[in-house]
């Protein structure tokens, strides 16, 4: 850390480490040490915190939008450096790695990751947050976070009010876009998981799907005749909404500095 840095600390600045311990302290479940993602990507804790933004990813577009707004601790729930586990070996020598380090250093970037916790919050903190952004709250089934009884509809109606609700433009479809739909649920990234929702609704909304078996599975059940449906939208239109909530709920013990959400946002663009 740069002796400016050191000094500012040392005058009771806020600094990035008691930002993670203040978090620790309310998600009320215990910290598991072993894990591998949550863990500081970009800097470490003596540095002094200007402001917080939260993002659902790491990216470039993300770390400028924060340093134009004065914050300089990022918050994310994926990797920064490609790969689940954040692995430097890899890329340490990639012309993008070194150069979005050195951009992150001369900034006075931090960047520390929560996403095993933040999911194992009670009740998870990401689909909490998706949940308050699409608005069904009222429809979900009792006891559960990712299942709705919705007023009648159709598949291809949810599907455009999905992509508007959650400013998506790489929102799929299978299955008859005039499906009636009443019983809707969210699926997860594996086969497994999207099998058993399936199986429980008229139709399912799954992000960050693999399209070899979870996509094959539905497209084999929609041609067999089974009157069901799913709804496949990108890993961030998926999960962009639960680091709002994760902004909205570290604020009130985070009252020094500024927590600012800023959307990682649906990069896609199609022909």
């Amino acid at each position: 850390m740069a002796a400016t840095q050191l000094a500012a600390a040392q005058k009771g600045k806020l600094t990035a480490g008691e930002v993670v311990d203040r978090i620790k302290s309310h998600l009320g479940i215990p910290w598991n040490p072993k894990t591998f993602r949550d863990t500081f990507k970009v800097g470490g804790p003596d540095t002094p915190v200007t402001g917080i933004a939260t993002s659902f990813g790491g990216n470039f577009r993300v770390w400028k939008l924060a340093d134009e707004a004065g914050l300089n601790m990022l918050v994310v729930h994926e990797p920064t450096y490609y790969s689940d586990a954040d692995v430097i070996d890899w890329v340490k020598d990639d012309p993008m790695y070194m150069w979005k380090l050195d951009w992150a250093t001369r900034h006075n970037i931090v960047e520390w990751r929560i996403h095993d916790h933040w999911h194992a919050h009670k009740p998870d903190g990401i689909q909490t947050g998706w949940d308050n952004a699409i608005g069904w709250n009222k429809y979900l089934i009792e006891g559960s976070l990712t299942r709705w009884k919705l007023p009648p509809t159709t598949l291809g109606e949810l599907a455009k009010y999905v992509a508007k609700t959650l400013n998506s433009r790489s929102v799929r479809v299978i299955g008859d876009p005039n499906l009636p739909v009443t019983d809707f649920a969210r699926g997860g990234h594996g086969l497994a998981q999207n099998v058993a929702a399936i199986q429980t609704a008229d139709a399912i909304l799954v992000s960050e799907a693999r399209e070899f078996d979870s996509f094959e599975y539905v497209r084999d059940t929609v041609l067999s005749g089974e009157k069901k449906g799913a709804i496949f939208t990108s890993h961030q239109t998926g999960e962009d909404e639960g680091m709002r909530y994760f902004a909205e709920w570290s604020q009130p013990f985070l009252p020094e500095v500024p927590v600012k959400f800023i959307p990682t946002t649906d990069e896609y663009w199609t022909v």
